[in-house]
């Protein structure tokens, strides 16, 4: 039966965004639905940022529509580009401006020729047989029917593959899931003021750089401050269950990005669990803001500029694929015939029930890569999915879940979703040489 679109993506997020843009440049008639009023995803309605990272070492590793995001962010001054971690966590940091995000992911839309379908959210699969055919919405106007020769799930909680039929997991053995946080970021920041506090006392940064290189150049990210955050916390100033003051700055000299408050023990897909996290978070971010005005050189005078739109999460469900990376997998560097991406983000465990993150980092200079089969549901066909609910486990994902990471899968997904359109092929059959020349040609695979 004839679809209405080539290729439908559920899930405007960046994942979401890379695919569409890249089914409809790829010759897809594409239809990306996005249950907010813009796009962007975790990006923009969390605003969780700087990206990281674009690099292993001083190789730069991802590209394609991330790369372009990036370029035409600066174009545009809402971003400065890559820059060094001076926290010292990743090798470089990505700032940038999630209103300007907005506006340039729904310009690229145009551009490319993709239709949209804003403020639709999705419930449920279309399934026939094996064959997940479309989604159905919930939209201003009522319940709305989609289909696609292609469905791409780029929903990050894997609701359409879930409700499909697909296996899916979620957490670690135990089921629990890294913490929820939300974004906020503080304006009338005096920067040089904080740069000469961090300089003074270099021991209160945490980092594996000597001294003399913790605070050479410009600050561009902060984790430590750990004596004035153990104050605060002892004089019941703020009570988050963190264990070190971290923010980085934004494409402004007066603004930083504050990624601190922590909400544990919850099930993001619970709603109950769900409100908590919105509530319990906004508690948190107004402690925040007296602990930087009283307590942190620089924001005397800071003001919250804005918060998500909503609590960021870190970790929700995964599908079951063809392949489940592993750890292993990524520690080791390992590489694939069938690879559609990179990265060389370390697996980063935030501890789901209190204060503590756990760190795996690779060889320095080493990078690892994400098969296909990954994206390849195991038992639908007419399915893909890409972004943070791809099949791995569950310490796989605490690497594989960062924004270039997804928007690279996002590309893969969309380019063989075109490719399985036309070629009037399985998903699953889709020629992974012919895939990845593709992306090779687009500046994806480097």
């Amino acid at each position: 039966m004839p679809s209405d679109f080539d290729v439908l993506v559920v899930g405007g997020g960046n994942a979401g965004c890379a695919a569409a843009i890249a089914a409809a440049r790829h010759g897809a008639r594409t239809l990306l639905a996005e249950r907010y009023g813009f796009l962007g995803g975790t990006a923009t309605a969390a605003m969780v940022g700087p990206w990281m990272t674009f690099h292993s070492g001083r190789e730069r590793i991802v590209g394609g529509i991330a790369q372009e995001f990036v370029e035409r962010l600066m174009r545009k001054g809402a971003s400065p580009g890559h820059l060094p971690d001076t926290s010292d966590y990743v090798a470089t940091i990505t700032p940038f401006d999630p209103e300007v995000h907005k506006a340039l992911l729904l310009e690229m839309m145009r551009e490319a020729g993709v239709t949209l379908l804003l403020h639709a959210y999705v419930l449920a699969a279309r399934v026939e047989g094996e064959h997940v055919t479309g989604a159905g919405f919930a939209t201003v106007g009522g319940m709305r029917e989609c289909s696609g020769n292609v469905v791409i799930d780029a929903t990050a909680d894997a609701f359409v593959a879930a409700s499909a039929g697909v296996p899916t997991q979620q957490g670690d053995e135990r089921g629990r899931v890294q913490p929820a946080s939300l974004m906020l970021r503080l304006s009338h920041v005096d920067l040089d003021e904080l740069s000469a506090y961090v300089r003074e006392h270099p021991e209160e940064m945490r980092s594996s750089l000597p001294a003399p290189e913790r605070t050479a150049g410009a600050l561009t990210a902060v984790a430590g401050l750990y004596s004035l955050w153990e104050r605060a916390r002892a004089d019941g100033l703020v009570g988050i269950p963190r264990e070190l003051v971290s923010f980085f700055i934004s494409p402004y000299p007066d603004e930083v990005t504050v990624n601190m408050t922590r909400v544990v023990d919850i099930d993001p897909l619970d709603p109950d669990d769900l409100t908590r996290a919105e509530v319990e978070s906004r508690l948190q971010a107004m402690q925040l803001l007296e602990f930087f005005r009283q307590r942190v050189p620089g924001f005397g005078n800071a003001r919250i500029a804005a918060t998500g739109t909503q609590v960021g999460i870190r970790e929700s469900r995964r599908i079951v694929g063809r392949y489940t990376l592993t750890r292993e997998d990524v520690l080791q560097a390992r590489h694939f015939d069938d690879a559609v991406a990179r990265s060389a983000y370390p697996i980063d465990l935030h501890n789901p029930s209190g204060a503590g993150t756990t760190t795996h980092r690779l060889v320095p200079g080493e990078s690892y890569e994400i098969p296909y089969r990954c994206l390849v549901p195991v038992n639908r066909e007419r399915l893909l999915v890409a972004g943070r609910c791809i099949s791995t486990t569950h310490e796989a994902l605490a690497s594989t879940r960062l924004t270039p990471t997804v928007m690279t899968l996002g590309q893969a997904a969309g380019t063989a979703a075109a490719l399985a359109s036309q070629e009037r092929v399985a998903v699953g059959d889709v020629d992974t040489s012919e895939l990845r020349a593709r992306l090779i040609a687009d500046g994806v695979l480097l």
